[in-house]
């Protein structure tokens, strides 16, 4: 089973200190709430039936339909007082649902499908919450989709291994004669690389179309936030094109994540 994360240790930064504390609160219970359901959908011991279950009792706790979980009455709470739309909530189970169902992708369109339901709901809510224009959907969903897709370069190894989790396209893996199996490797063979590299380009390509998305923000504070992530994204993008994340871990150094996030908060 994958450890359980927290908001401090996740790879991007959450609800961080340049938020606006009055936005925080409902962002926390939107992040225990997606937290939650991560943690049931990869449980391994628990049947997937059982998973199902879980999930459909957040579902209908979020509808109005129950009070059956904790987080997610929470967070129903929190979005009734900001009178906030429950559908990010929604498709983020969706996401997790498919998770317990679907292990496996089959192409480049059926990732940015995923990401569609598990990365840009966050960023919408986020957006929500700051009374942002939603004309800003689309950068965001870019900024968050190359979110995604670079969490899952990172843990690709640890996904199969422990979940039986298969994030890489099924079409890439056969066009280089690769079978899934390669991924529960401890050094990525020169296919498996190319193919890392390639989604790791795709990542960039993203980044490049949110690039301007901090610039559209009216909140001066969760634009220096998005500065961040967008700093911090688009280094590990490079390093995802040259690093094999079966071999090491890639991730930032503490010191070097704080040097991006300065650069990032001072421009």
């Amino acid at each position: 089973m994958t450890p359980n994360r927290t908001a401090t240790t996740e790879n991007f930064p959450v609800a961080s200190w340049l938020i606006r504390p009055a936005n925080r609160a409902p962002i926390m219970a939107f992040y225990r709430f997606a937290r939650a359901a991560d943690d049931i959908a990869d449980h391994a011991p628990i049947p997937p039936a059982a998973k199902l279950d879980r999930l459909e009792a957040m579902r209908a706790t979020i509808a109005g339909e129950a009070e059956a979980e904790p987080t997610s009455l929470a967070l129903r709470e929190a979005m009734a007082a900001r009178r906030l739309d429950r559908d990010h909530a929604l498709d983020l189970l969706k996401a997790f649902v498919r998770d317990v169902t679907t292990p496996s992708t089959a192409t480049y369109d059926d990732l940015l499908g995923y990401c569609a339901k598990s990365a840009m709901p966050v960023g919408r809510f986020v957006l929500d919450v700051h009374g942002e224009d939603r004309a800003t959907w689309p950068a965001s969903d870019a900024l968050c989709a190359a979110l995604q897709i670079i969490n899952h370069l990172q843990d690709c190894g640890k996904d199969f291994r422990e979940m039986g989790r298969v994030y890489i396209p099924d079409d890439m893996l056969n066009a280089a004669g690769l079978d899934i199996d390669v991924l529960g490797g401890t050094r990525s063979p020169p296919a498996l690389r190319t193919i890392i590299a390639d989604l790791a380009r795709r990542a960039e390509a993203l980044l490049a179309q949110s690039a301007p998305f901090s610039a559209m923000l009216r909140d001066r504070r969760l634009a220096a936030e998005v500065r961040v992530i967008q700093r911090l994204a688009e280094d590990l993008a490079r390093q995802l094109q040259v690093r094999d994340p079966l071999a090491e871990r890639v991730a930032h150094s503490k010191p070097r994540a704080a040097w991006l996030a300065l650069t990032a908060v001072v421009a």
